[in-house]
């Protein structure tokens, strides 16, 4: 047997588990049970040392091709999930050989979108889910990667600031270029397409799409939604040379949208008072780099924008207009005072429902709402109680290490612990409060923020 692990826990934990049993037939107390996408291959989940890996069986030539790929990938800042090592040369206890196995690490408060359907939290699901597929497509072919398999299937799902981020799961099929071709790209369009339209009629099915969404026009959006953000960032544009202002618009969208420019080529056209510029897009994460190098904290591209725009108030808020203050230390301080101790308060029995930078995000929502209802400005801390209470208590764990049916999808719907039963937050034996009383003057607030927010319970 041959093992090569490029990182994770003490090697010897992952030598310890039982590789010359075929996956299908690992004990039960072994593995741990998350909610996961259709796959070809048989996959189990492991936990060691406090880390969720991802097992899969596969052909040994595949298992290493795609090992190598996605290590590319991580490389190159693809969202994808961690390679973390392949076992091949596996043989069972009789000497019959076994396919090798592909380790990965689980993407953490991620989730297939089967569950996202189950759960039904977010009234705007589809296209959100659409959205995010179609800038991971653009973000794959921009870095020369046919894909060949996009699916949703081969994709995992993050929360980002009300929106969702994708991240691709499966590679075996993909191939990395120096650049693709517009026919490479419209073949995995077309492969998209089909995968998209044939998912989505199983979710109509089962009975998880609403009604009036119609899968085959569903999927051809996605194509649209594709085509527009490709405009946006490859497309050269001409223009006079008084226009310059037009550079600097385009180039604040490409912000916008979370990517940055390498450089940008221009081009005089011949016996034309025109300028063909050309910009080169780099990998997207704008926001999520400035905020890294302000804060230290890694989140999601849209998280970042949020809390950027946060950290901006809180410099006009703190700083005296025409003061010169450094903004590193600005942000210190905006860590210090506002999203640490916002972040302080969530119950131990609450860490496993949302990333810490979503609940940071949905705070901010949710105080933004009781500040409409009750007519004036609500302080962050009280928004943060009632927040805790009237909507975080309701959620289901997202960090995944429960079984689905007590995860949201048919179970307790509310908080659970390990072992699945509800959660006390409390620890007066009262269970999840289930409205605030945080004082009278946010009851008629909260009930509207009830009402409107209603799916977050269904």
């Amino acid at each position: 047997m041959r093992m090569q692990f490029s990182s994770g826990p003490d090697p010897t934990d992952l030598l310890t588990l039982p590789w010359s049993t075929p996956l299908i037939d690992w004990p039960k107390d072994l593995t741990v049970t998350l909610p996961r996408g259709i796959s070809r291959h048989i996959v189990r989940f492991v936990r060691i040392g406090g880390i969720v890996y991802a097992i899969k069986e596969i052909f040994p030539a595949l298992a290493e091709s795609e090992y190598a790929m996605l290590r590319e990938l991580n490389k190159r800042q693809i969202p994808c999930v961690t390679p973390v090592g392949v076992v091949s040369n596996r043989v069972d206890a009789d000497g019959n050989p076994l396919d090798s196995a592909l380790v990965t690490k689980h993407l953490r408060f991620s989730l297939p979108y089967r569950a996202l359907f189950s759960r039904r939290m977010d009234p705007d699901l589809e296209p959100k889910l659409l959205d995010a597929l179609a800038e991971l497509l653009v973000k794959l072919h921009l870095a020369g990667f046919a894909w060949k398999d996009c699916s949703l299937s081969n994709t995992l799902f993050r929360r980002d600031a009300g929106a969702l981020a994708a991240y691709l799961v499966d590679a075996e099929t993909g191939e990395l270029r120096e650049q693709l071709s517009t026919g490479q790209r419209m073949h995995d369009l077309d492969i998209a397409e089909t995968n998209l339209a044939g998912e989505l009629l199983d979710l109509e099915m089962s009975g998880l799409l609403p009604p009036g969404v119609d899968p085959m026009d569903t999927a051809l959006s996605v194509m649209a939604r594709y085509e527009q953000l490709w405009s946006e960032l490859t497309t050269a544009q001409t223009m006079s040379d008084d226009e310059w202002w037009r550079v600097e618009q385009r180039l604040r969208r490409l912000n916008t949208l979370g990517y940055d420019v390498a450089q940008i080529d221009i081009d005089d056209v011949a016996g034309q008072p025109h300028v063909m510029v050309q910009t080169q897009v780099v990998e997207a994460g704008h926001h999520k780099r400035r905020l890294f190098e302000l804060t230290g904290l890694d989140v999601q591209e849209n998280q970042a924008r949020r809390i950027l725009n946060d950290l901006d108030s809180y410099r006009s808020r703190a700083v005296m207009p025409g003061t010169d203050v450094d903004e590193y230390a600005v942000a210190r301080h905006w860590l210090a005072d506002v999203f640490e101790p916002v972040l302080e308060m969530v119950p131990a029995a609450f860490a496993h429902k949302l990333e810490p930078a979503e609940i940071f995000h949905e705070v901010l929502e949710h105080r933004w709402f009781l500040s409409e209802s009750a007519g004036r400005e609500i302080r962050l801390e009280d928004a943060a109680r009632s927040y805790l209470v009237t909507v975080l208590a309701h959620r289901p764990d997202e960090q995944a290490l429960l079984d689905p049916e007590l995860m949201g999808m048919g179970g307790t719907g509310g908080a659970v612990d390990d072992d699945g039963r509800p959660v006390d937050p409390d620890g007066d034996g009262s269970g999840p409060p289930a409205t605030d009383d945080y004082g009278a003057s946010y009851t008629g607030a909260s009930q509207a923020v009830e009402h409107g927010r209603q799916s977050w319970r269904d």
